[in-house]
């Protein structure tokens, strides 16, 4: 089974979290996100955004198999964020702080889920634009922006090779095997990405 990325990729539709403003989607983010850093100790604010996070996938067009795939899909980060924080914290201080953590992933994934890539960067370039007198360059920013959310694919695309050639060779092992040949890879792509822009006249 292919794995699920942590922030998916966006899927065309006409739900009504499809139709809503992205400023409007970006301000309910913003939103949630100050609220459960400031109310880190606030129960009620994790639990309104969880449900915040599965009925909005759910009113996305997403089945509930869909949904609990994506949730299986973050579970070497639950792993990864609960393993250290038990030696420090109790078991309750650290659950809280992995359900902040994992429904502010999953409200990001349903905001890239039922936005285009375009739609994001135009609200970027038009958020930055009042920073242009401050040497911001909103354009510069929007391409940046834009590469690494391409790349993202890419990235993942690159990983399948990976695990399909070791595979091929009958090789075993966890996740970490993958780790340096993925940052050659990667490396490679990065480097090949700013040769094609510096083409371009693109500093």
């Amino acid at each position: 089974m292919a794995s699920t990325p942590l922030i998916p990729l966006h899927r065309p539709g006409d739900s009504p979290v499809h139709r809503m403003p992205v400023s409007a989607k970006f301000a309910v983010l913003l939103v949630l996100a100050l609220a459960l850093s400031l109310r880190r100790e606030d129960p009620w604010i994790v639990a309104a955004a969880w449900a915040l996070a599965v009925l909005g996938h759910l009113a996305s067009g997403a089945t509930a198999v869909a949904l609990l795939h994506r949730l299986w899909g973050l579970r070497w980060l639950v792993l990864l964020l609960t393993v250290p924080q038990l030696i420090f914290l109790s078991g309750a201080e650290t659950a809280l702080n992995v359900a902040r953590v994992t429904a502010l992933i999953l409200l990001a994934g349903l905001l890239t889920l039922t936005t285009s890539t375009e739609a994001v960067l135009d609200a970027v370039e038009r958020a930055l634009h009042p920073l242009r007198r401050l040497g911001v360059d909103p354009e510069r920013v929007s391409l940046a922006l834009s590469l690494t959310i391409r790349s993202v694919p890419t990235i993942l695309g690159f990983h399948a090779e990976i695990r399909q050639a070791q595979r091929a060779r009958g090789a075993r092992g966890g996740p970490w095997t993958t780790i340096m040949p993925l940052l050659v890879m990667t490396l490679r792509h990065a480097e090949r990405t700013a040769e094609a822009l510096t083409a371009r006249g693109v500093r």
